[in-house]
């Protein structure tokens, strides 16, 4: 017999991971690493969410704080302002489309949830625990991210023994707790977390061993896409986060999340 193939299930909708499936990143923010400003305003947001989509994503990422190094803190009131009209619309002009939330606060993903979000991603790791109880409630999909310390903070001197083996216990740890909790397994993903509190060798170190996370029996998301160890690596970014893609789709990543389809 063949192994089983890998799902990510949430609310009224299951998504079959036999084949990669592109997440796209749409940033509702002026101040985002990439693409700062590009996005923020309402229109221009749904509009490169429907691009990303024509193009070939099967799940669109919105965000409204951004989480690059040295970000500041913004409140959940900011956070819905710039979201919620993005989401809305969304969600009319594509039912059926996943949409996952980044954000960190438990308000925050309570209101966009019951707005039509399918998808928490939490950069945090579960840093609030009163995450779970608004998981466990409405049956969201959760992508549950190791980090190393905060926005803030976490570029300043990250340091492992074995980061590979580290950041390994740490999904595995949290994971378990949150199915203790009663969040079913096929809810959660899990995200190595490139680029926070990493350092470029750590980076590159979780990348060419990415497929040891497959030990979880989990669906495997990496959010490589434009980041800093791609840039110092490769001379044009977007050509680097394609190489890097192919790498990771060879190590059997099911879900990518990308700036742009690299199909």
């Amino acid at each position: 017999m063949g192994k089983p193939t890998m799902i990510w299930k949430f609310r009224s909708k299951t998504l079959t991971l036999d084949i990669p499936i592109w997440m796209g990143i749409v940033n509702v923010t002026p101040d985002s690493f990439s693409d700062g400003g590009q996005f923020f305003e309402p229109s221009s947001a749904v509009e490169q969410a429907l691009r990303l989509i024509q193009d070939g994503a099967g799940i669109v990422d919105l965000g409204g704080e951004s989480t690059r190094p040295g970000s500041k803190d913004i409140s959940a009131e900011e956070e819905l302002r710039r979201v919620l009209p993005v989401l809305r619309q969304l969600r009319k002009l594509q039912p059926d489309i996943p949409i996952s939330v980044d954000t960190t606060k438990v308000e925050v993903a309570r209101e966009v949830l019951a707005a039509g979000a399918d998808i928490i991603n939490d950069v945090s790791g579960l840093s609030d625990p009163e995450m779970l109880s608004v998981l466990k409630n409405t049956g969201a999909g959760y992508c549950l991210m190791h980090t190393q310390g905060t926005p803030q903070t976490m570029q300043d001197n990250p340091q492992y023994g074995d980061v590979v083996a580290e950041v390994f216990a740490f999904l595995k740890e949290r994971r378990e707790m949150m199915i203790d909790c009663g969040i079913e397994p096929e809810a959660i993903a899990v995200d190595p977390g490139l680029g926070f509190g990493k350092t470029f060798a750590h980076n590159w170190q979780l990348v060419d061993n990415i497929a040891h996370f497959h030990r979880l029996g989990a669906p495997l998301l990496v959010g490589h896409s434009r980041k800093r160890f791609i840039s110092e690596t490769f001379a044009d970014r977007e050509a680097g986060t394609r190489q890097v893609s192919r790498q990771l789709i060879e190590s059997g990543v099911h879900i990518l999340r990308v700036h742009h389809f690299n199909g």
